[in-house]
Parts: C-alpha cells; structure tokens; sequence
C-alpha cells in the first residue's frame, strides 16, 4: 500500500490531531489491509506459491528526521508491523518485507513552492519540501544532490522495482528484511 503525505512540524509544536492522521494513515491503514488478508494468507503453504507482504517505510523511519517526529514515529512502526508478520506468517509460507525509500522523485518531494495540495478532513495540506530542487529529469547532478552518493534523487519506477523485486520468487528466501532504497545514502 502507498500512501503518502506528511504533517512536517517541529515535535514541540505538533499538535495530537496531527500525530494522529499521520499515525491512522501510515501505520493503521496497513495494519487494517493486512489483517483482513489474513485468512487467504494464513493457510497451509503450498510450495509453488509466492505470498509476499511488502510494506512502505522511509529513511525517516530508520533515522528519524527533523520536523518529522510523527512521519519517522509511524514508518518506524511499519518496521516493527512487517518484522511480526515475518515472524507470525512465515510458518505459513508468507514472507513480509519493507522497502524504506530515501529520496524518490514523487510530489512528496517535490518542492513545497509548486503549490501543490491535498485535503485532509477538509484542511489543506501542503505536499513538498520547502526549496527542494525538482529536476525535470532523473539525472547525476553533484550540486542538488551532495548527501547521496549515486548524486540523484530514485525515480517512482526504481523504487517500483525494489518493491517488485521483494515481492517476486527472486526474494523467494527474503524475509523481515528493510531494503533501503536510497542510491547511497545513510552509508
């Protein structure tokens, strides 16, 4: 499942209602999914088949990240949410991965000047970082992109095919595992 947009305060500043949406739309609404699969995926394995979780994380919630206490709080509880699952499901053949995205070019990431919105129980939410570049092109470029060693931000098909990856026989001995999808960054 992805969802994605994020309440960006400082934690002294955070307001319950806002760690609240964040909390119900990053960590309750996979919880939810994946326990009404339950009983199509807790059943006697069958060798041929592929059942794979893979959930969505973030770098935030491996290292957490300024103004984001509630952002990197709920995809740090997506960590411990898919390590159970792995834990719970594999006597049933089911194996749960996470892939935790750095930078991916999405309107999640895109400049927070461009204007763009969403409405959250009828408030306007701003999507974006504030002075984030956004690149027409997913390219190398040493300047923008200084914190990552690859020099560029992923691109929505790479991250993509991380998850496709998890999800297919080639992970087929992959299990509770975080792929970090990063280009290099946080090494």
């Amino acid at each position: 499942m992805v969802t994605g947009f994020t309440f960006d305060k400082m934690l002294h500043t955070t307001p319950d209602d806002t760690f609240d949406i964040i909390m119900k739309i990053h960590v309750r609404a996979p919880f939810r999914l994946i326990r009404q699969a339950a009983p199509y995926f807790r059943v006697k394995p069958d060798a041929r088949e592929n059942r794979s979780i893979v959930n969505v994380s973030s770098t935030s919630g491996l290292h957490g990240n300024v103004g984001q206490a509630n952002y990197a709080a709920a995809k740090s509880a997506v960590l411990g949410l898919t390590k159970t699952i792995a834990k719970e499901w594999g006597p049933y053949g089911v194996r749960a991965n996470t892939v935790a995205f750095g930078l991916i070019h999405t309107r999640l990431t895109a400049s927070k000047e461009a204007g763009v919105t969403i409405e959250i129980d009828g408030k306007k939410v701003a999507l974006g970082v504030p002075g984030a570049p956004r690149p027409e092109k997913v390219e190398a470029d040493e300047k923008a992109y200084p914190f990552i060693p690859l020099r560029r931000g992923g691109s929505p098909d790479e991250a993509a095919a991380s998850v496709l990856f998890l999800a297919s026989p080639l992970a087929s001995y992959v299990s509770g595992h975080t792929l970090e999808v990063t280009g290099g960054a946080g090494i």
